[in-house]
């Protein structure tokens, strides 16, 4: 099992002298001060100017948060209805995770793999008992797991099933990023009976391509491919795994255990125990149910679609001149409520897993009045 321990952010100056981005950072201070904080504006002029044009975020600067809402600088509160990806399954502070974040760095903030400390032991006897893997290996991001479980199905590949060196594949359903649907790639299956094939990689329910559910029996089939053609199944939980889809794994919606595990996004939130002692993966079950059984009134001339497990949901927009994912979820956030488009016309809705049901209703509300709006 792989996961995903932390975050780490890099800034690269992209081809700028330090003097002169000093000097030019200089200069917009000077020219620009800023009494107060600054505005939503500011933030989004400041960050068009010196970040790296790689994401088109929803234009909405984000302050604070608590549980299921956020606000942003101007003190406007919103319905969080995207969890950072699913990274903070628990809700925004989290006291108890707050608590021991603090309790830590005021102890020893880093020691790096050069050195044991005192805690990493005892992370990884509980994962690995938590879900009854043999060994766990703690990596910094969720492309970093994806990257190292290709290495290690390769490794196996040579040394157990006998692949001739150089010649080990890795066969993807969709995509390796999970941006594909899966139905679309359907020589996977032929593809297993290849000899030199050493692993086969799937998302139980793929985030990125628009929260699509497979249809019922098909982990179960590719577990039994797998094992059929001496294949390495590779369930990659980054998104669906700790309780989002309303189990600990979405892999156990079918009762089927791969040989390798991805887990991230929540795992770097840190919420283990609060994911047992507050029944996460249950209310997520619950407010899942609730929440689609609302969505599904929503007039079917402008939702098309709505589907999902557990809290980790979709509704599909039918695009229009004057209606598409991107002006819908602009709106939402007009009216109190963020969500953020994904492949095309389909919008995630995924908040935090301690949700309750007064708030899904409100959630929905917000949801009902927008899509009356166009």
């Amino acid at each position: 099992m792989l996961s995903k321990l932390a975050r780490l952010q890099t800034v690269a100056g992209l081809g700028r002298g330090v003097h002169s981005s000093v000097a030019s950072a200089t200069s917009v201070a000077t020219k620009k001060t800023v009494q107060g904080p600054p505005s939503s504006d500011y933030i989004f002029e400041r960050e068009s100017k010196y970040g790296a044009h790689n994401y088109h975020p929803l234009p909405v600067a984000l302050e604070r948060g608590k549980g299921i809402y956020v606000w942003d600088v101007e003190g406007r509160k919103y319905f969080d209805f995207l969890s950072a990806y699913s990274a903070v399954n628990q809700g925004h502070c989290h006291p108890k995770i707050v608590d021991a974040l603090k309790s830590q760095v005021d102890k020893l903030t880093l020691t790096s793999r050069a050195f044991y400390n005192n805690v990493l032991g005892e992370y990884e006897e509980y994962v690995t008992k938590l879900f009854n893997y043999h060994k766990v290996l703690p990596m910094n991001t969720g492309v970093e797991a994806g990257e190292t479980a290709c290495k290690l199905a390769r490794k196996w590949g040579y040394t157990v099933k006998g692949i001739p060196k150089y010649k080990a594949k890795i066969v993807f359903a969709g995509s390796a990023a999970g941006h594909e649907p899966a139905e679309a790639d359907g020589g996977w299956q032929r593809a297993l009976q290849d000899p030199n094939v050493a692993a086969f990689m799937v998302e139980p329910i793929q985030g990125e391509a628009g929260v699509v559910v497979p249809d019922p029996g098909y982990l179960v089939g590719v577990r039994e491919l797998c094992t059929q053609h001496q294949v390495l199944f590779i369930a990659d939980e980054i998104q669906t795994g700790l309780a989002r889809t309303g189990r600990w794994l979405a892999i156990d919606h079918e009762n089927v255990r791969p040989d390798i595990v991805l887990l991230g996004k929540a795992l770097s939130g840190g919420l283990y125990p609060v994911l047992e002692e507050e029944n996460l993966a249950e209310n997520a079950e619950k407010m899942g149910i609730i929440l689609r059984n609302e969505l599904m009134k929503l007039p079917s001339d402008v939702v098309t679609t709505v589907r999902g497990k557990g809290l980790l949901n979709a509704i599909v927009i039918r695009e229009t001149k004057d209606c598409d994912a991107w002006k819908v979820c602009l709106r939402l956030r007009d009216n109190g409520l963020l969500a953020k488009p994904t492949h095309g016309d389909i919008i995630r809705f995924a908040p935090p897993l301690v949700i309750k049901e007064d708030e899904i209703l409100e959630a929905v509300e917000i949801i009902n009045k927008t899509i009356l709006s166009f």
